[in-house]
């Protein structure tokens, strides 16, 4: 299964993120994060199969956050609370995001990417 790629193309992270992958020739499936935006039974599945805080799926910098005022109340949010809120707009959500069979990578971190996905290549 190919890793899923959740990407807004416009974003310089995502661009970087996306020539990280053909650079190390490793194929994804793409997926425009606004356009096409995640589900909340799908944001329920890979918060759970990330391993970190679900917050971390917030784009905290993005304008659609601050203008929602979302930064005190994702403190007290479920998880479920935390899906349905994101679900809503995919500019909410932090990108890119890969979604791989074990684990789920939010934003680009070169040597997180390195180590999830060139030591072991997903068919």
């Amino acid at each position: 299964m190919k890793p899923l790629f959740l990407c807004y193309p416009k974003c310089s992270t995502c661009q970087k993120a996306k020539k990280f992958l053909a650079e190390n020739q490793i194929d994804v499936e793409e997926r425009h994060i606004v356009e096409d935006h995640p589900h909340k039974d799908e944001l329920i599945k890979w918060m759970n199969r990330y391993q970190g805080e679900a917050k971390k799926f917030f784009n905290t910098s993005g304008l659609v956050y601050r203008d929602m005022e979302l930064k005190d109340k994702v403190k007290t949010m479920t998880l479920d609370q935390m899906a349905e809120v994101l679900a809503t707009n995919g500019m909410l959500v932090k990108r890119p995001l890969v979604i791989l069979a074990d684990t789920v990578l939010v934003g680009f971190k070169e040597e997180q990417w390195k180590a999830a996905l060139l030591t072991d290549k997903q068919d």
